[in-house]
């Protein structure tokens, strides 16, 4: 949502019902840990059944939507012009931005590319076009990155 020239609209929560159980996104890192992944499902599962017991108490889904992780998946649909797009993957396709965002992100690149190959073709994190706009905080992989989106 730090995109100002963007226009977003959301799926509420408000109005969606996850009676039967919501949708929820697991970090490639928990995943990773077998013991931490199962807590993690344990406590998924705890908040599903807390939210289906404030729904069953009459509680509005309004407010019982408020147990709900980060975790829980929503549908967004984002719309930019082109000089924003760029400048989204700019930041976006970087390694230095969050995985989920980050693999959103060349997904949507892929895609931009695919309808307007010229304006996209060299699209991509800061450091495709000349040195690493993070400064002290690159990744140190530019010729990595650059192949990386050369092959995209």
């Amino acid at each position: 949502m730090r995109h100002r020239l963007a226009s977003y609209s959301q799926q509420s929560q408000r109005y969606v019902s996850h009676e039967d159980r919501f949708s929820a996104v697991t970090p490639p890192t928990i995943a990773e840990k077998p013991e931490l992944q199962k807590r993690y499902d344990a406590l998924l599962d705890e908040t599903h059944r807390v939210y289906r017991e404030l729904l069953e108490a009459g509680i509005p889904a309004e407010d019982a939507r408020f147990v709900l992780p980060n975790a829980a998946e929503t549908k967004i649909v984002l719309t930019m012009n082109a000089r924003e797009l760029l400048h989204f993957f700019e930041l976006r396709c970087c390694r230095r931005a969050q995985w989920e965002i980050r693999v959103m992100a060349v997904k949507m690149l892929r895609l931009a590319r695919g309808v307007a190959p010229l304006i996209f073709a060299k699209a991509g994190p800061g450091c495709l076009q000349g040195s690493c706009p993070e400064g002290a905080m690159t990744c140190g992989k530019i010729a990595e990155v650059r192949k990386e989106f050369e092959a995209l």
